[in-house]
């Protein structure tokens, strides 16, 4: 079974932002897959469904972007993973040009204060990730207010097509394993 994590921000505030690129991934993967979110739990939205042959759960931490952790340890935790293997996590990032995407089997959380969190709780930097690049915040703006605002007419393009390609590269994961997502999606 695997957990894959799209994270971003609950409200509808926050859909279309930079920040909520996870949860873009996530809900396009629920929608090819028909997995929906009807459990609350764990501090989070989830569905459990396939994907292919892998049983897999959708999940959205409901907890806001810095405490991401606290929703995914508990689920991790109740179905019982090995996170270095089964966790999957989707997530923004500023230092990569919008729409760029990198899949990495491991590595550290980066200047990403939601993976800060996760692998402080989680007490490892070793699982699966596929970081969304949302272009680096313009000179003179605060980082929070770049990351958390609406996503610009010139920025959707790019960022739609990483999404998709977030999705895909999840499929292939499961399908192939991440040498090859690697391969084909970095």
């Amino acid at each position: 079974m695997y957990i894959i994590a799209g994270l971003g921000n609950p409200g509808r505030q926050y859909a279309d932002t930079r920040h909520n690129v996870g949860f873009m991934a996530l809900d396009l993967l629920g929608q090819r897959h028909n997995i929906g979110y009807p459990e609350d739990g764990h501090k989070a939205m989830f569905g459990k469904g396939r994907i292919g042959s892998e049983k897999v759960v959708l999940v959205k931490p409901l907890t806001f972007m810095n405490l991401s952790g606290e929703a995914l340890l508990s689920i991790c935790s109740y179905y019982k993973i090995d996170v270095s293997s089964e966790l999957i996590v989707i997530y923004d990032d500023i230092d990569l040009d919008p729409g760029v995407l990198r899949i990495r089997k491991s590595g550290s959380a980066g200047g990403h204060n939601g993976m800060k969190n996760i692998v402080k709780l989680l007490g490892t930097q070793e699982f699966m990730r596929i970081r969304i690049g949302v272009g680096a915040k313009p000179q003179g703006w605060d980082l929070a207010d770049y990351v958390l605002a609406h996503l610009t007419q010139e920025d959707l393009p790019p960022i739609r097509e990483a999404v998709e390609k977030a999705a895909d590269a999840v499929e292939v994961i499961l399908s192939d394993g991440i040498d090859t997502a690697m391969n084909r999606f970095n």
